[in-house]
């Protein structure tokens, strides 16, 4: 054992060798893997090896395009096979729901140039020649699709990784983790202790208690998880492609002329808690359970007829652990510095080990990530979600999700409610169907007396619009009130709070108190890491203000980037305010009817933000819009929140003021074009494609965070025109239903996808926002675009789109005065 190493990497199965043959491929190669067994003693050995490369967004997709591309290629580098066989996929529609999913699957590939063709049932057929077809709608074929040995592949990723100088060392368990003023300084094990000045948890679903070790939050757990393999079956042979039926939650793929038959059931089956996984846990599996895989295995007597007749080898039952989402955890966790985790991979470990372990190398040595991995950030949780039960509860919904029709405003079900607002009572008594976002229970409309709050998924149009647009046009027409509670809130306070603010933040922040900034924050590329409000408070204070979901990701962001030796404190007060938008024409009557303050243009202008008296309380209004209305934020302290509520709605009754849901506000905001982070804003964008250069004081001599890399994109853009920017549209056919991630065309040929859509009452049609790009270096602005015609694929239907680069709802900004 040595005792000291710069990198050592916790966990020898896929994930683990990944990482490390991507370090020494980067030059750092004084890397020491650790495994607690054998190199893929733990969940890799029994994983089916699936490379499926089509993923819900294009970094995903990218990701595991990257991981066939090397394994491919890891043979002739290390003398050892990978196993990898690109063999094609076809993916079966037993219902028109999951045709149009297939359908909108087809056009996205198009979009990440991915070869896939729509199949009808015959053709499905011809590629598989031993289903059945009576039922089948369609399919789809992916020929990029493949199939890995799983642990030749970790095998030949830890010699690559080796012959660069790593070392790995077998059956050396971690027993803790040290650390010295918030930063990583080694591991224990029970072979000796190891320094070292990055830790990187790979562990598989140890990772939990790997975590705990340094007080680092990972959550996940570990769920049972089943395929059977079969006797050889006449007519399979080794270029069978990998088959899916998700309508039946199965997959096959061919083994030594049998198939291996597994799927993901609706209802899971947790394994024990995380925090109880046994030791030593080595190529081992758990009992068979064939009751529970009996879903599994009469949808795969249905779809292959032969299988009646065919002997089964053996059931597999092998735990994998899932996250509370179904995506993965990579990164740098926010508790201590230096110490990573790529984790959870929810059974697609396989795919994505290959562009999983580079980006996250990537990450180690760039000391941020050099794409958007906003989706898996270790970021994207709170301390609150590695809460064992609520983990196990959740757990037995995920694994479903993998072959569920996915919904675009599919809402999880289990382990809830969870986090509510102060008023959160009073929503659910006036018929709110809720959402979730960071675990906050939200409004997402307000079904009418009588009717049950559901949502009733579909593709088209679903039950709720009614409710939505009703609220759409009380916020247009009168006032709307939304609970916007879950909004992430800290303050920033200290002597130097001015100047750090300055060096995070695009914009102007030194600004009189009482005054709120609109600003990004960005990372030394010039790309968003944030899209937050500031307001100055007091003369060493701010309060800063961001979405739902970021929270974690922004209190990190912050405190690492605050300049050396500023003094300057961040607190997290999210719980510590209720926050409720008070939006439409007649919110300054509405407020007036409780409060004596001056709410006028002139004494309230735009941007102000002070204390008022308002009924019996005492609140914060800011004096701000994201649905394009006049309209304030009120920030009530938390044990006053009910009051200020119940006032609200009393005074609003004789001002036609309504209760308005997240779904309102997405349809609101898309009519003005306001960004979303997350969607519109990634680390993968900077404000000039975005359209936010009016929120960057590039005017002025105080540099930011990103400035330089950000005026070099200025320039590039001052020379040769916009390759890619943020538009705007209007879908031309009212009938049309938009969710995001649909395709645009101009002139018949893919030029973009839709971030967000919504359906916008005001405009009577869908609306949205969606970056298109210039393959032929034309510069996209006001010309290109009505030089262009265009069209949304909308599940293989195209319709006609307006584009604009101004917002489609009041673009002089009239209606916020």
């Amino acid at each position: 054992m040595p005792d000291r190493a710069r990198v050592v990497v916790v966990g020898g199965g896929v994930i683990g060798t990944s990482v490390a043959y991507h370090l020494t491929k980067l030059g750092v190669t004084d890397v020491l893997l650790l495994e607690q067994g054998q190199l893929s003693s733990g969940t890799t050995w029994h994983a089916a090896g699936l490379v499926g490369q089509l993923r819900a967004s294009e970094s995903g997709t990218r990701l595991v395009q990257y991981s066939t591309e090397l394994y491919r290629e890891l043979e002739a580098e290390t003398g050892l096979t990978a196993g990898y066989k690109q063999c094609g996929g076809v993916t079966l529609a037993r219902t028109e729901d999951r045709m149009i999913q297939l359908r909108r699957t087809a056009a996205n590939a198009a979009a990440f140039d991915l070869e896939c063709d729509l199949l009808t049932p015959l053709q499905a057929l011809q590629r598989y020649p031993v289903i059945r077809i009576d039922d089948l709608v369609g399919a789809i074929w992916l020929p990029a699709d493949g199939k890995a040995n799983p642990s030749d592949l970790t095998q030949a990723l830890a010699k690559g990784a080796r012959m660069r100088g790593a070392r790995i060392m077998e059956r050396t368990r971690v027993v803790g983790v040290r650390t010295v003023d918030g930063r990583v300084t080694g591991v224990s094990t029970d072979r000796g202790d190891v320094e070292a000045e990055i830790v990187v948890n790979c562990a598989g679903q140890w990772a939990k208690q790997v975590g705990s070790l340094a007080g680092v939050n990972v959550p996940l757990h570990s769920a049972e998880h089943f395929y059977v393999v079969t006797e050889p079956i006449v007519g399979v042979h080794p270029d069978m492609p990998i088959l899916r039926d998700p309508d039946g939650y199965t997959y096959f793929k061919e083994e030594v002329g049998g198939l291996v038959i597994g799927g993901f059931e609706p209802e899971a089956k947790p394994w024990v808690s995380p925090d109880a996984i046994p030791y030593p846990f080595e190529f081992q599996l758990l009992e068979e359970d064939w009751d529970h895989f009996q879903i599994l295995m009469d949808s795969a007597l249905w779809r292959i007829p032969v299988l009646e007749e065919t002997g089964l080898k053996k059931l597999y039952n092998g735990p994998e652990s899932f996250t509370p989402d179904n995506q993965f955890i990579l990164g740098e966790a926010p508790e201590v510095a230096n110490f990573y985790v790529a984790a959870g991979f929810n059974s697609v470990g396989i795919a994505s080990a290959g562009g999983a372990g580079r980006a996250l190398a990537e990450w180690i040595c760039n000391g941020s990530p050099t794409t958007d991995l906003t989706s898996v950030d270790v970021r994207r949780f709170a301390p609150f979600n590695g809460n064992t039960r609520w983990l196990h509860d959740r757990v037995s919904e995920v694994l479903g999700l993998h072959y569920e029709i996915p919904w675009p405003n599919r809402e999880m079900t289990s382990a809830r409610p969870f986090r509510r607002s102060p008023v959160h009572h009073l929503l659910d008594a006036a018929g709110a169907n809720s959402g979730s976002r960071m675990g906050w229970e939200r409004a997402n409309f307000f079904a009418p007396a009588g009717v049950q709050p559901v949502i009733e998924y579909s593709w088209g149009k679903q039950n709720w619009l009614p409710y939505s647009a009703a609220e759409q046009v009380a916020c247009r027409t009168a006032v709307a009130v939304f609970d916007q509670t879950s909004f992430s809130k800290y303050l920033l306070t200290g002597p130097d709070a001015e100047t750090a603010l300055q060096w995070l933040c695009t914009a102007d922040v030194a600004v009189d108190v009482g005054r709120c900034v609109y600003t990004g924050m960005l990372d030394e590329r010039g790309c968003y890491e944030a899209d937050v409000t500031v307001t100055r408070t007091a003369a060493d204070e701010f309060l800063i203000v961001s979405s739902a979901a970021t929270t974690e990701r922004d209190k990190d962001h912050i405190t690492r980037n605050l300049p050396a030796g500023t003094q300057a404190r961040l607190v997290d007060v999210t719980s510590s305010m209720a926050v409720f938008g008070v939006m439409g024409p007649r919110s300054r009557d509405l407020l007036g009817k409780l409060t004596d303050a001056d709410l006028g243009d002139d004494a309230f202008p735009f941007g102000t933000s002070r204390r008022i008296g308002l009924g019996y309380s005492t609140v914060r209004a800011t004096r701000i819009t994201y649905v394009g209305e006049l309209g304030w934020e009120l920030y009530v302290p938390t044990e006053f929140a009910v009051g200020v509520y119940v006032d609200l709605m009393t005074a609003g009754a004789d001002v036609g003021v309504m209760r308005g849901g997240y779904y309102a506000i997405e349809s609101l905001r898309l009519e003005k074009g306001y960004r979303a982070f997350g969607r519109e804003l990634t680390p993968n964008d900077t404000p000039v494609e975005a359209g936010l250069l009016f929120a960057c004081k590039l005017d002025t001599d105080v540099d930011f965070l990103g400035r330089t890399a950000l005026e070099k994109a200025v320039a590039a853009v001052e020379a040769d025109g916009h390759r890619r920017r943020v538009v705007g549209f209007r879908v031309d056919a009212p009938e049309a239903m938009l969710w995001g991630g649909e395709v645009i065309l101009r002139n018949g040929e893919v030029v973009g996808q839709v971030t967000s859509a919504a359906w916008a009452q005001t405009t009577g049609a869908c609306v949205g926002l969606a970056y298109v790009r210039s393959d032929e270096r034309a510069n996209v602005d006001a010309a290109w675009i009505a030089d262009g015609d265009y069209q949304v694929d909308v599940g293989g239907d195209r319709y006609p789109v307006t584009m604009s680069l101004k917002a489609l709802y009041d673009p002089a900004n009239t209606r916020i005065r």
